[in-house]
């Protein structure tokens, strides 16, 4: 991305931002709120406040609601995980309009989230890939939060079981525990069958002796760098 593209992308951000400041409750700014939520989309960015914003004017003007413009907010929402943002927007969205199919489907894809049924996530996924793959960026996200509840939950975990949270399998796994064991200081047992163990590195929440005294969180960051040299 070029140093222009991002000053570009900053000041349409800046823009939103004032006129949400400003007018919260205006439904002239619809437009420019829509706009801002393809913007996301293209230049991979996010804005909770700014969809919230969006979908609170949608209730004072549901003729103008448009479902694909919903359905994208709900799809970067679900990126967002583990934060309860998914939970905020569909507060907002109507019963009438969450009965839609594609509201259903991700509404399900969120509760199997919710419920780290990554297997059942990817499966339902897969059935839904016109919703989902219109956000760049969503699989990678959702490898990002797996890794994320795995961290929390394991010391070691089989390759089975990772490889069905991340749904990475073959000569891609190989390549993404090869740079975990280099970089992140992952401990590959020998072997790569299904049963192979990974052991993953220590924190107070998979090793409740280090807890601190403030509850730090994993940041997500530092997963979602990896991902690239999957592609």
């Amino acid at each position: 991305m070029g140093i222009e593209t991002q000053k570009q992308q900053s000041s349409v951000a800046e823009a939103v931002e004032q006129l949400v400041a400003v007018n919260p409750y205006n439904p002239d700014i619809l437009p420019d709120l829509e706009n801002y939520v393809n913007e996301q989309v293209s230049s991979q960015t996010y804005s909770l406040d700014a969809n919230l914003c969006l979908l609170r004017l949608y209730q004072f003007e549901p003729e103008r609601l448009s479902t694909q413009i919903v359905a994208r907010i709900l799809v970067k929402a679900l990126m967002a995980m583990p934060a309860p943002d998914f939970s905020l927007c569909l507060f907002l969205i109507p019963e009438r309009v969450q009965m839609e199919e594609q509201f259903k489907t991700l509404i399900v894809l969120s509760h199997y989230l919710e419920t780290a049924r990554f297997r059942q996530f990817w499966d339902e996924a897969a059935k839904s890939r016109h919703i989902v793959e219109a956000v760049p960026g969503f699989e990678h996200a959702i490898q990002a939060y797996a890794l994320h509840v795995l961290s929390l939950s394991y010391q070691k975990v089989p390759r089975s079981v990772l490889a069905e949270a991340i749904n990475i399998e073959g000569l891609s796994l190989d390549k993404f525990l090869e740079h975990q064991a280099t970089n992140s200081g992952w401990i590959l047992e020998k072997g790569q069958g299904r049963g192979q163990l990974i052991f993953l590195p220590q924190n107070e929440f998979n090793h409740p002796e280090l807890k601190k005294s403030t509850a730090d969180s994993i940041p997500l960051d530092h997963i979602t760098r990896i991902f690239p040299i999957l592609s």
